[in-house]
């Protein structure tokens, strides 16, 4: 393998492993939406916690299942079609070698290459598949949530529920992440130097819209409205009251 090749790879597989660990490190200064998401969320399951009625967010929960197994299937679609070509044997190979845009290659490394693509897609689908158990874990924890439990407990079962629900939708935006890389992994077909471009590039991306882009701004924003306004407990729970009124049982 040529050394262009392989200091383009070493970049990217240090992009897309270490992208996560990197993320962690900038999201203790707070100006990240992975970070501020992190404090929405478990807001979320505490003012569900505290709601008379959660079928909203039964609802909104299914709304990102439906999401998630969208992104798999469509995953599943793009693995299917990339191995297609990979096992494809020479015949994949002299389909695409009269495209101009293809840098030449041998067999082995267009094999290798195109093998990136499938792994990078194989690791986003892992990703999706996780996030929907996890999800699902979180809407039985929603449906069992006890309604008429002193605040204290409604306040530590909010916490272990958003315990259940952060890790399942970092597991889909890493899935979605996914598609970044294995777009950058596609370039690797056009040469070298499109490869390197387009790692470094999905990385700054990624980094900026975490911190810089309106978005990031207008979730830092609900995060600070969120952390001066405190959770009221509805008419409900009047009184701190630990049982549920008489007309109710």
């Amino acid at each position: 393998m040529p050394i262009l090749d392989i200091l383009a790879i070493s970049l990217f597989v240090f992009a897309w492993l270490f992208y996560e660990p990197l993320l962690r490190r900038l999201g203790q200064g707070k100006n990240l939406i992975n970070t501020d998401m992190t404090v929405i969320r478990r807001r979320w399951m505490t003012e569900m916690a505290v709601r008379e009625v959660a079928l909203l967010d039964g609802q909104l929960l299914g709304h990102a299942i439906n999401s998630a197994s969208f992104f798999a299937s469509s995953n599943l679609i793009l693995i299917a079609a990339a191995a297609g070509v990979l096992f494809g044997g020479d015949a994949a190979l002299k389909s695409v070698e009269g495209l101009k845009v293809l840098a030449e290659t041998t067999p082995v490394m267009f094999q290798i290459k195109l093998g990136l693509v499938l792994l990078t897609l194989a690791r986003g689908l892992l990703d999706f598949i996780w996030a929907l158990r996890q999800m699902n874990y979180c809407l039985a924890a929603i449906g069992a949530t006890p309604m008429w439990a002193p605040p204290a407990v409604l306040a530590e079962y909010a916490e272990a529920a958003g315990g259940i629900l952060n890790p399942a939708l970092s597991a889909f935006n890493a899935g979605v992440r996914g598609y970044y890389f294995a777009l950058a992994a596609a370039a690797w077909l056009l040469g070298p130097i499109a490869f390197l471009t387009a790692s470094v590039g999905a990385l700054v991306l990624l980094v900026w819209r975490q911190r810089r882009s309106r978005a990031s701004v207008a979730v830092r924003k609900v995060r600070q409205i969120l952390e001066r306004q405190p959770v009221v407990h509805g008419p409900h729970m009047r009184n701190g009251a630990q049982e549920p009124p008489e007309d109710r049982i």
